[in-house]
Formats: structure tokens, sequence, C-alpha cells
């Protein structure tokens, strides 16, 4: 069976949100993308004082400069197609009001008919924490769990009622409801992210580094599910943050999913052998513009339906 193909939808500085949100998402919807997908920066600090994914001297890239909401990016798109499911690769947890985007989430899938898959994780920049005020960065864990806990309570039967740490919810109605159950997935990489994974969230959302180190990473979160009894499957959904090339990028040492149509398709077909369902391809970043956003995805995805992936 085909893996699942998902695209990430334009959201940095180059497009116009107003316009490409919504022909990007139906195009995509039209050609086969399964799925569509929103990732979350709220600022780029100048200068930059903490290095990227807080990396000592690692340059923040440019196009974070400008990164449109991503829960207002999926509801543009949620208007402009019918089938596509709507993901978020990732929200940062802690940089939201707990509550506020549990009721967010709800409405969203009720209104897009079933369709949202809240992918959440805890972030790492630092000023982005401060100008949330949420919460500060060292409790970051305790957040993402009361979020959780907080989802579970406001997507479930009235009344309503919770009390943690930042939350407290009195008995009440909230709604909407969600369409369905709502599906949560969270990155992992560590023991203890793995464990709440598998205990607490329905799938897993890795980001591309290499299919063995993906076998490898995935085959730890089955012994981890199998260790803590875990009886239903874990979903995947595999982030690729692409950069397309109009020629072949040369060289042994090339990154994954970086490259023309048919080294990106190659990987995907790699990462597909290693048994992920999913793969999500953010191809946003290194194209011009919304038509060629929409031509390479295009000429991706068909290329790899040829191939068999």
């Amino acid at each position: 069976m085909p893996v699942a193909l998902g695209l990430g939808l334009p959201q940095t500085k180059q497009y116009d949100i107003s316009r490409d949100v919504t022909v990007v998402a139906r195009a995509a919807e039209a050609v086969g993308y399964e799925s569509l997908w929103v990732f979350e920066r709220l600022l780029f600090p100048e200068p930059a004082v903490q290095g990227l994914y807080g990396v000592p001297g690692l340059a923040w890239p440019d196009h974070y400069r400008s990164v449109a909401d991503p829960l207002v990016t999926l509801t543009l798109a949620a208007a402009a197609t019918e089938r596509a499911r709507l993901g978020t690769s990732v929200l940062v947890a802690p940089l939201h009001v707990p509550f506020q985007l549990a009721r967010s989430l709800a409405s969203l899938d009720a209104a897009s008919g079933g369709r949202v898959i809240a992918g959440l994780g805890t972030g790492w920049s630092l000023d982005e924490y401060a100008a949330a005020s949420v919460a500060p960065f060292e409790k970051r864990g305790e957040v993402l769990d009361e979020l959780l806990d907080v989802c579970a309570a406001v997507w479930g039967p009235n009344p309503v009622s919770y009390k943690g740490n930042l939350t407290t919810i009195a008995p009440s109605e909230v709604g909407p409801k969600p369409a369905r159950p709502v599906p949560v997935y969270l990155p992992a990489t560590g023991p203890r992210a793995t464990r709440r994974l598998v205990d607490r969230a329905d799938g897993w959302m890795p980001v591309a580094m290499g299919a063995s180190q993906l076998a490898e990473q995935w085959q730890r979160v089955r012994a981890t599910a199998a260790d803590r009894g875990r009886r239903s499957p874990v979903g995947v959904c595999l982030r690729a943050n692409a950069r397309y090339s109009a020629t072949a990028v040369p060289g042994t040492d090339r990154k994954p999913f970086h490259g023309n149509t048919a080294q990106i398709v190659e990987d995907l077909a790699a990462h597909a052998a290693t048994g992920v369902p999913e793969i999500m391809l953010d191809l946003q970043t290194s194209l011009r513009d919304a038509s060629e956003l929409v031509d390479v995805a295009t000429e991706v995805y068909e290329t790899a339906r040829a191939a068999g992936v």
C-alpha cells in the first residue's frame, strides 16, 4: 500500500496568506495529497542570542522572519478543501493557554468535519517563551502534560471540569465538541518524551534525518510501546523538511529530501520502506511563490506515485 503523502502549506514571507493558502490547499487536494500541514514560529530575534534549536552559534534560517499563524492558516485551508486532513507539525504547546488552544482545535475540527490532527511539541526558543508569557521554559514538559489533560477534558463530555497548575475549569458546558476524537501526535527523541508519546498520544511525529536513523528511532518507539503494555498501534507521520533544486544535488553527503524531484522521490521511497504510514513534505521554503510550490508539489506527487511510492 502506498505511503500517505501530505504537504506543508505556504506560511513563510514570500507567500501572500490572503490568496496563496487557499490556492495551494485546493491544488494539493486535487492532485491527491491526503493531508495539509502547518508549523509554528512566533518571532525572529535580532540579534539571536540563542542559536537555532538552542545550539550555540547556529543561525536561525531567514524564512523564520515571518511565519503566518498556524491555526489561521489551517482555517483558510479547511474552508477551501473537503477531504484532506489538517495537521499541525507542530504547535509549540507551552506558548498557548491550554484551555483556549483546546477550544480552538475543537472548533476547527467541528468546522472541518473531523479532519484535524493535533501535532504538539515543547519547542526550544527562550525568546518565544518570554513573548508568550504562559510559563517559563523550564516548565515546558509540565505545561505539555497539562495541555493534554485539558484537551481530554474539553473534548470530552459535558460537564467539563479540571484543576491543574495553570488551568482551573469549574464544572461547565464547553462547546463545540470535535466532530470525532482529535488524534494527538507528539515528537519524541529521548526516553522520557517517548514514554509520554506511548502513554498519552495517538501517534509519533519525527523529523526526517535519514532512513536508517528513522528505522532505529521507530524500533525504539515500538519497543517502548511493548514494554509499557500499549495495545493500540502508534501512528506515525514523518516530517520531511525538503529543499527543492531544479538540478540534482551532487555528492554522497546530500541531506535527506534536498535535491531535484528524482532525489526527493528516492528519499520518499527509502523512508517509506521503514514502514511509516505517512510522510509530509514541506517544500515551501526553497520556492519563490505559490505557483512554483503547486508545480513542484504536483511533480513530486505524480513522480512518487508513478514509482510506486
